[in-house]
Order: structure tokens, then sequence, then C-alpha cells
């Protein structure tokens, strides 16, 4: 098992602000009277009762349960989790900040893919951590994270922690089960191994019981915002063994996320139908569009996310067509790291397929082809 940040350690921070929630779990009753709580419990909120409705304001004037356990047993019975593995945050990228606060401190190396999914490094520079690169594996099948080069630069490089986005974000490429083990034993002792499992529901396997455990010198972090359809809202999770999540917790913002998004989660948990159906739906489009643009010539990546990207033969004309699609009010994706910049990624929307959204995309893969 790897270390923690060394401040962790005995005596260690401590959260001086558990909730309300918490201390009447530990009590076994009811506290209602709250005399203590410097909340603004008696604002009338008329004008938000007006335009948002009661429902919504009977939420904002408290802070949300800081271990979010109704949330977290709703996530247990739809995922199988065990719920002391679970921790919820305000969303993915709060995760990953946590994660790196939590066991890469200030010095310390970590390693990722060049053009993965740019927050991490944003996050792990800002921390003043030793952020290393490696190049994705490209080839004519696809474009993918480098598991053995990035556990080759994890041992030479004394790495403290590896971020693997899974499903990969830009490219759509999902590792199996099997793979990420291999590469959890392949890293050095001391590092941990950072999974970016936000775009994971959209898997065809997403319930396979190897995706439901915690695992020793791993942080999985996952999210509300795609499949539930609740970005707006922040809220995510990490799946992780409770010493970990204890360690967490010592670092965590106690009140991340709002009473007002732990009760609309729970709502959307407690409809699984409504998830399923969206889930289905997504997986359907994001099929109809690499049908579509592989009719066309294009050079689509498999996906098990809620996008498609499309290789495109150079860096240039993936920029033009960007940019002209942005200045027509059509914002595509386009990686930002030069290693990537041939890429542009589409969201699996209804918009998408409408004929002729993206008439100015496939006029240049026409064009391309005519040209070969």
């Amino acid at each position: 098992m790897p270390r923690f940040a060394d401040h962790l350690y005995s005596p260690g921070p401590d959260n001086p602000f558990p909730g309300l929630a918490a201390l009447q779990r530990r009590l076994g009753h009811a506290i209602p009277h709250r005399l203590g709580s410097n909340e603004g419990l008696d604002m009338p909120h008329a004008a938000l009762r007006e335009h948002f409705g009661e429902a919504m304001a009977k939420h904002v004037t408290c802070y949300g349960d800081a271990e979010a356990m109704a949330l977290r047993e709703r996530l247990a019975r739809r995922h199988g989790f065990d719920v002391d593995s679970l921790l919820v945050d305000a969303g993915c990228d709060s995760l990953l900040a946590l994660a790196l606060r939590t066991v890469a401190p200030t010095g310390t190396t970590v390693i990722a893919s060049a053009g993965t999914y740019p927050t991490f490094g944003y996050f792990a520079r800002g921390q003043g951590c030793r952020l290393v690169e490696v190049d994705y594996r490209e080839n004519e099948e696809g474009l993918a994270p480098n598991l053995d080069a990035l556990a080759e630069a994890a041992q030479r490089e004394n790495a403290r922690l590896v971020y693997l986005a899974n499903p990969d974000n830009p490219t759509g490429h999902r590792h199996e089960v099997d793979d990420v083990a291999r590469l959890r034993e392949a890293l050095p002792e001391d590092c941990w191994l950072l999974l970016d499992e936000a775009y994971h529901d959209f898997r065809d396997d997403a319930d396979a019981p190897g995706f439901t455990r915690a695992l020793p010198g791993v942080i999985r972090c996952r999210t509300l915002s795609k499949a539930m359809g609740l970005a707006g809202l922040r809220v995510g999770y990490a799946i992780v063994e409770p010493e970990t999540r204890a360690m967490m917790q010592k670092v965590r913002i106690h009140y991340a996320v709002s009473s007002l998004s732990l009760a609309a989660a729970e709502v959307v948990l407690d409809h699984p139908a409504e998830i399923d159906r969206h889930l289905r739906d997504v997986i359907a489009r994001r099929e109809r569009l690499t049908a579509h643009f592989r009719a066309l010539g294009a050079d689509v990546l498999p996906s098990a996310t809620n996008f498609i990207a499309l290789r495109l033969p150079s860096p240039e004309l993936a920029a033009r067509v960007h940019a002209r699609l942005l200045d027509e009010g059509k914002l595509t994706a386009r990686a930002a790291h030069p290693a990537l910049g041939h890429l542009l990624r589409i969201t699996a929307v209804e918009d998408a397929l409408v004929p002729g959204r993206l008439a100015t995309l496939e006029a240049a893969l026409v064009e391309g082809n005519e040209g070969e």
C-alpha cells in the first residue's frame, strides 16, 4: 500500500465540522432544534420560492450532510458498492484535486498521458507537483493511453501517482479490468493509481464485478454529471478503501456539496429507469454518429463514452474545421495538447444528428477523401 502525504499521519488534521447529519447518526436520535447553527435558517426566500418553487427553496438554508450518507446508500444499491468505500465530493474534478492533496505533496512526481484530460495536469502543476507526460500508443486501429509507458515512467521517475482516464478523454478508449490491474502491479510500491472513470457508465461492461470493488493503492473517481445529467450541480464520488477514504476526509472541504445538489442526486437515483433510458439513448446516438462519419470516410476512434473522436489527417485541418464551426456557433472540442491536436470530439447529443448541423466538417472530410 503506498503512503499518504506525510502531514496526514497522526495526529494529522481533523475535520472541525462533521455536520448535523453525522452528529445525529452518532447519537442515534434527531436534533430538531438548530440553536447553534450559523446558517440563514429564518431567511424567507420569497423570491426563490416564487421562481423555483417550495421544494427547491427548502434545501438552500442549511448545509448538506458532509458525509452524504443517503446518496452513498443509493449509489451502493445501484452499483453494488460497499457504502464505506464511497466518498462524495463536488464532481470528479474536485475528487482529482482531493486525491492529489491526499497522496502527492508539493515536489513529488506524477505521471499522465500527453494529451489526456487536461484538468489533471492543471491541478498537479497548481499543487507544485512535477508532471511527466508519456505519449499515447497510436496505430491504424486506434489511439490509447500506453499502460506500459506509464508504468515505465513511474518506475524511472520514482513517481507518487499515475493518472489514467478509463475510458479516456479525449480518445474514448477503454481499458479492461485486467489491464488496469496489471498496470497497478507494475507501479512502484509507493505509487498510487488515480483512475478517472467519469465516463464509466457508458461502457457495455459497466456492471462487471471488477468495477465495484475498492482496490489497494487505487483511487477511482466517478461523476453524476454525464450518466445522470447533473453537471451543473457538481456531484461525484470516489471508490476507495476505508483507510484511504478517512485520509481524504482529512483534507476535504466538508460542505463542498450543497444540500440542494445532494437532494437532487437522491431524487434522480430513486428513478433508475430514467437513468437507464438515458444511457441507452446516448449509446444509440454514439453509434449513429460513428456510422454516419465512417460512411463519409472519417477515422472515428472506438468509443466507450458519451462522445466520438474523429482523427483528422492533420492538426492544421482539425484547427481550421474547429474554428469554422465555432464561427457558425457550433462548439466541438479540439484537444488542446499538441500531441492530440488532430482530434475533434463530438458529443452524442441529438443536436449533433440534425442534418446539416456539422456540414462544414462533413465537407472537409469529403474533400480530404477526394484529394487522396
